[in-house]
C-alpha cells in the first residue's frame, strides 16, 4: 500500500471519493484528474482513503493505471503549520548574544539548542530581561556576572592587552574605578567581595589601575579606548592580572560587560515539546490561556525541527481536496471536516456537509459519478485516452450493473457508448470481466467484507450503515453467512450503530439478499421475506442501496418515528473521536 507524502505539498489538491471505496469511486478520481490536467489545471492528484479489491485490481491492471495515492487521514499536522527554519541560541550563549537575535528577529521565545541541535531548552525576553532587573536591595548581585573573560571581550569587540584563563567561566563582579583613590576598594571590601573576583572598570586614572593591580583584581578593563603605558601592562602581567581595552564609555561599558553573563542560569529546562506528526486539533488543547506562546517541535532524538506558535495555528490548511462520489462527512477521508474542500462530484443524496466557503458542487441523478466526469470531458470538447475512457466504462458498469440498475439514467447508456468507441472496448465483454475477477466473500475474512463499500447514514437521529457486495450467485455468501452475521454485529458495535446492514447483490439475477444486525423493532418491521434463521431478508429486483434500500429504510424509520417506537439514539460522539 502506497502512503501519501506530506500534505502541505504546495499547489496540491487531493481527489478522493469515500471510505472503503468501490470501482466507481476509485475510476472517477482517475478519471478527474485526467480532466484536470487536459484542461490544463496541473496538481491535481487521484487518491483514495481504503483498501482496494479483487475487481478494482483488475480494472487498473486492464487498463494500465496505477493504484491512487493512499491517504490514511488528512488531519492538519504540525508540519503543515510550523516554522521550520528556526533561529537558536547556543547554551553557552551570552545575553548580549541572546539580546542581539530577540532584537534582530522581532522573537518571544528563543530555542537553546546544543552544537547537534539537540533543544536544551528555551530563553523568553522576560527571564532574560530579570538578569538586569535592579536589585537595590541586594546590590552585591546587582554587580555579579557569570562568564568568562573571553565572553567579555566578545561582548565588549574589545581590544585585548593581556588574558589570563580566558575561556574559565566563573562569578565575576563589576565595579567602577571612579572614586578617589583613598576610597577605592572599601565599597568591595564591606561587601565582602574578594580581589580575584573582581573586574574593575576605569578611565585614565593610573593611580586606580595600579592599586587594582596591585590587590591582585581578575581584570581591568580600559574604557573609551585610551592607551595604556606599557609599565601598567606590565606589572598587570607580573601579577597575572587581565586587561582589556574598552571602545565604550563606563557606563556603557559596564551595561556590556554584565550581558556577557552566560544565559544558564535563565534557560528554561522544562519543555513541553511537540512532534511533527500531532495533529492541529490536539495541539490546540495545549494552547490554554497561561501557555506559552511558542511550542518546540523535536524529533525523538530531541533535535530541533521546528517551532509552532499560537498565531501558527490559526493560518488556513494548505491541503486542498476534491470529493468524488459522496457528500458527507461521515463517509469522507478523516480529517476532511480540517481542511479545505474545493469540489465536490457526485451522484447520492446531499448529506449535511459544510464548507467555509462557496465551491464549485456537481451532483446529478445519475448512475455513477464517472458518469458525471465523462460528460464534463464531452461538453468541454476534450477527449480522453482510450485508457482513461476505459476506466470511466468501468466506473459506470459497476455502480449501474451494466446498466441494470434502476438508478441507470438515459445518460450513463450513451456516455458508456462514446467511451466503448473511445476505448475500443465492448461494454459487455467488460462488463463480463469486471463482475467475475472474483468473489469479494471468498477473497477476504468476514470483517473486511462487512466493510466492503461501507458507508454510514443518519435518519431521525440514528446513525446505521449499510454495506454492499456484489457476487455472480449467493453461494459464497451462505458458506460463509454465520462469521459474516457475527462480523456484521462487531462492525455495530465498534461504530456505535443503531443497527447495519450487509447487501449481497447477486449481478446475474438482479437480487439482493439483507443480512441486519440492531434493533429487533426495525427488524420486525422489515416486510420483505424472511429467509432460515439469523436477520436475513430476501429482496428480489433489489440492486440498489442508494435508489432502494436506503428509501426503504428511511421509510421504516419516519414510521417508527410517528408511532413512538424508534429505539433510543446512540451517540455519535466515540465515532467523531476515532476519526
Amino acid at each position: 500500500m502506497s502512503s501519501a507524502p506530506p500534505l502541505s505539498v504546495a499547489n496540491t489538491t487531493y481527489i478522493v471519493g469515500h471510505k472503503n471505496p468501490d470501482a466507481d469511486s476509485i475510476c472517477s478520481a482517475l478519471a478527474y484528474a485526467a480532466f484536470k490536467e487536459a484542461r490544463g489545471e496541473h496538481g491535481y492528484v487521484a487518491a483514495r482513503c481504503g483498501n482496494t479489491n479483487a475487481r478494482i485490481d483488475r480494472i487498473l491492471a486492464r487498463f494500465q493505471q496505477p493504484l491512487p495515492l493512499y491517504l490514511s487521514d488528512v488531519s492538519p499536522r504540525v508540519r503543515d503549520l510550523m516554522v521550520s527554519d528556526v533561529i537558536s541560541v547556543s547554551e553557552h550563549a551570552t545575553c548580549a548574544e541572546a539580546l542581539e537575535i530577540f532584537d534582530r528577529h522581532n522573537m518571544r521565545l528563543l530555542p537553546v539548542t546544543t552544537e547537534d541541535r539537540k533543544v536544551v531548552g528555551t530563553l523568553s525576553m522576560s527571564a532574560l530581561g530579570g538578569v538586569f532587573i535592579p536589585r537595590v536591595s541586594e546590590p552585591r548581585l546587582m554587580r555579579l556576572v557569570n562568564t568568562s573573560l573571553a565572553r567579555i571581550v566578545r561582548a565588549l569587540h574589545g581590544r585585548v592587552l593581556d588574558l589570563f584563563g580566558a575561556d574559565r567561566t566563573e562569578e565575576l563582579y563589576v565595579r567602577l574605578g571612579t572614586m578617589d583613590i583613598k576610597s577605592f576598594w572599601t565599597i568591595s571590601e564591606r561587601d565582602q567581595i574578594p580581589a580575584a573576583q573582581s573586574i574593575i572598570i576605569v578611565g585614565d586614572r593610573r593611580d586606580i589601575q595600579r592599586r587594582a593591580i596591585e590587590l591582585g583584581i581578575r581584570a581591568l578593563i580600559i574604557t573609551s579606548n585610551l592607551e595604556v603605558d606599557a609599565e601598567t601592562v606590565a606589572l598587570a602581567h607580573a601579577r597575572g592580572v587581565s586587561v582589556i581595552v574598552s571602545p565604550y564609555d563606563s557606563a556603557t561599558t559596564a551595561w556590556v560587560v554584565r550581558t556577557a553573563s552566560s544565559i544558564e542560569r535563565v534557560i528554561e529546562r522544562q519543555l513541553n515539546t511537540i512532534n511533527a506528526d500531532m495533529r492541529i486539533a490536539d495541539v490546540r488543547k495545549k494552547f490554554a490561556a497561561n501557555s506559552p506562546h511558542a511550542l518546540l517541535v523535536t524529533g525523538e532524538d530531541g533535535t530541533l525541527n521546528g517551532i509552532l506558535t499560537k498565531s501558527d495555528v490559526l493560518k488556513p490548511v494548505k491541503t486542498r481536496l476534491v470529493l468524488v462520489d459522496h457528500n458527507e462527512i461521515t463517509q469522507a477521508v478523516p480529517g476532511a471536516e480540517d481542511v479545505t474542500i474545493t469540489e465536490i462530484l457526485d451522484h447520492h443524496r446531499l448529506g449535511s456537509l459544510s464548507t467555509q466557503q462557496p465551491i464549485l458542487f456537481i451532483n446529478e441523478p445519475v448512475g455513477s459519478t464517472c458518469t458525471i466526469v465523462a460528460d464534463l470531458f464531452r461538453r468541454e470538447g476534450l477527449q480522453p485516452t482510450p485508457q482513461i475512457a476505459g476506466i470511466m466504462m468501468s466506473g459506470l458498469i459497476s455502480d449501474t450493473l451494466h446498466l441494470n440498475s434502476p438508478t441507470t439514467t438515459s445518460k450513463d447508456a450513451i456516455l458508456l457508448a462514446w467511451l466503448g468507441q473511445i476505448a475500443g472496448v465492448d461494454s459487455a465483454e467488460l462488463a463480463n470481466d469486471i463482475f467475475s475477477s472474483g468473489s469479494v466473500i471468498l477473497a477476504n475474512p468476514p470483517e473486511k467484507v462487512v466493510r466492503s463499500d461501507f458507508k454510514i447514514y443518519e435518519e431521525e437521529g440514528l446513525r446505521f450503515s449499510v454495506s454492499q457486495v456484489e457476487e455472480l450467485g449467493f453461494g459464497n455468501f451462505w458458506e460463509h453467512a454465520k462469521p459474516m452475521a457475527a462480523a456484521l454485529a462487531d462492525l455495530r458495535a465498534d461504530e456505535k450503530l443503531a443497527f447495519a446492514c450487509l447487501l449481497v447483490t447477486d449481478i446475474n439475477m438482479q437480487n439482493s439478499l439483507l443480512l441486519v444486525k440492531g434493533d429487533a423493532g426495525l427488524i420486525q418491521r422489515i416486510s420483505y421475506p424472511h429467509v432460515e434463521k439469523d436477520e436475513i431478508f430476501d429482496l428480489p429486483g433489489v440492486v440498489s442501496r442508494k435508489k432502494q434500500l436506503i428509501p426503504y429504510i428511511s421509510s421504516l424509520l419516519r414510521e417508527m418515528a410517528a408511532d413512538g417506537t424508534l429505539p433510543a439514539a446512540v451517540s455519535a460522539a466515540p465515532f467523531r473521536a476515532r476519526k
